[in-house]
C-alpha cells in the first residue's frame, strides 16, 4: 500500500475491492460481501464499485462482475495519482437523478455507513 497516491474521495474499502480483484481476477459486490475482511454491505460495495468504475479503475466484465483496468493496476502499483482522475459524485455516477440513492443527499457529505 505504500506509495499509492489516493484521491481525497477514496476510501479504504475502494483499495480492498481493487486488491481482491487483483488477487482473484474478478469480483462482484455479492461475492465481496461474503468474503472475510469485508464488513460492508453488498449495497455499499456496489456503490463503491460504481464509483471506481466511473473513475476508471475497474470495469464490468459481465453483469455485476468487475475486473481491474490498466489504470487500476497502475494505481495499486503506486504508479498513478488518483487525484488526477474524475471525482465520482452521485450525480455523475448515478446519471439519472432518480436513480441516486436517497442517502446520498449531497456529494460533499460522506455517507454514514
Amino acid at each position: 500500500m505504500d506509495g499509492r497516491k489516493s484521491a481525497y474521495w477514496m476510501e479504504q474499502l475502494d483499495e480492498r475491492i481493487m486488491e481482491f480483484i487483483r488477487s482473484e481476477g474478478w469480483a462482484s459486490p455479492r461475492l465481496l460481501e461474503g468474503e472475510r475482511g469485508f464488513s460492508a454491505s453488498e449495497r455499499r460495495i456496489r456503490e463503491r464499485c460504481m464509483c471506481l468504475h466511473y473513475a476508471g479503475f475497474i470495469e464490468p466484465i459481465h453483469g455485476d462482475m468487475y475486473d481491474l483496468t490498466s489504470e487500476g493496476i497502475l494505481y495499486l502499483k503506486g504508479d498513478l495519482d488518483a487525484e488526477h482522475y474524475p471525482e465520482p459524485t452521485p450525480s455523475k455516477v448515478f446519471k439519472d437523478r432518480y436513480a441516486t440513492p436517497s442517502d446520498w443527499a449531497h456529494a460533499s457529505v460522506k455517507p454514514y455507513w
